[in-house]
């Protein structure tokens, strides 16, 4: 059965405390933690995060940094710098006993004009780097699918099936399926239908098709009975994460509707 989730997205700009006061406010089975801005995890707040979840019968996921971070950076030293930002994460959900660790796929610079091919090597390499991180401290990595018109090297159906066929057989990297950035590709279903054995990990907030603006649930122009009828017929039976940022206590009464 699927499990409605809801992301900390929507209260990223308030303090962390209102983050802890907010995981007993919604009746969900999973929670997704964004880990950056003023709810970047350190010591403090993965114990608070503890104290606050351990009387609720929730599963907890994180969403790695994403401002400022590119684990396909041609420059060495940036590269390093967000690996070493994304490895502290890891070792956040490993203490929290998180099931999955959400992170996005590099982006693509002007260097990569005079470079052909070295961005995609080098985000290729960061993936590895993260994955094998992650199977040392017990938590499963997996990647989303980014948006238009942001130069991630990851948007497309054809992104992925580049990067599954590239990424070698020893390295179990999961797909999350963000439905609204498949959206602005046109690929919700082609991505449903071509990786349904690779999707561990649902993201959902609705949008025009123009711009990832996060809106609450039927409030864009996405055919949610078709999404939801697409993710039953492929036997989902993992988390659908509300990442939207307002309309959150009607879109979470949605997807129950949905998926019940």
């Amino acid at each position: 059965m699927v499990k409605v989730g809801l992301s900390t997205l929507f209260c990223l700009g308030k303090p962390f405390s209102k983050l802890l006061k907010n995981l007993h406010r919604f009746d969900v089975s999973c929670i997704e933690v964004v880990d950056d801005g003023g709810h970047s995890l350190n010591a403090r707040r993965v114990d608070a995060l503890r104290r606050a979840i351990s009387p609720l019968d929730v599963e907890l996921t994180i969403h790695a940094p994403f401002a400022d971070i590119n684990i396909a950076s041609l420059n060495p030293a940036i590269r390093r710098i967000s690996l070493r930002r994304l490895e502290k994460s890891i070792l956040a959900a490993e203490r929290l006993s998180c099931r999955l660790w959400v992170f996005h796929p590099g982006l693509g610079t002007g260097l990569g004009y005079f470079y052909p091919g070295a961005e995609w090597e080098r985000n290729l390499e960061s993936i590895r780097h993260l994955c094998r991180f992650g199977e040392e401290h017990g938590v499963r990595v997996a990647v989303e699918n980014c948006p238009e018109p942001f130069p991630f090297l990851m948007r497309r159906v054809e992104d992925f099936t580049r990067f599954y066929n590239e990424l070698g057989n020893n390295y179990d990297v999961g797909m999350v399926l963000d439905v609204g950035h498949a959206h602005i590709s046109g690929q919700i279903h082609e991505f449903l239908e071509r990786f349904q054995h690779r999707i561990v990990h649902i993201h959902v907030s609705d949008n025009d098709g123009r711009f990832d603006a996060h809106m609450g649930i039927g409030q864009g122009t996405i055919n949610w009975r078709g999404v939801a009828d697409a993710i039953k017929k492929i036997n989902y039976r993992g988390a659908v994460v509300l990442e939207s940022v307002t309309q959150v206590k009607e879109s979470l009464k949605t997807l129950r509707e949905l998926f019940g």
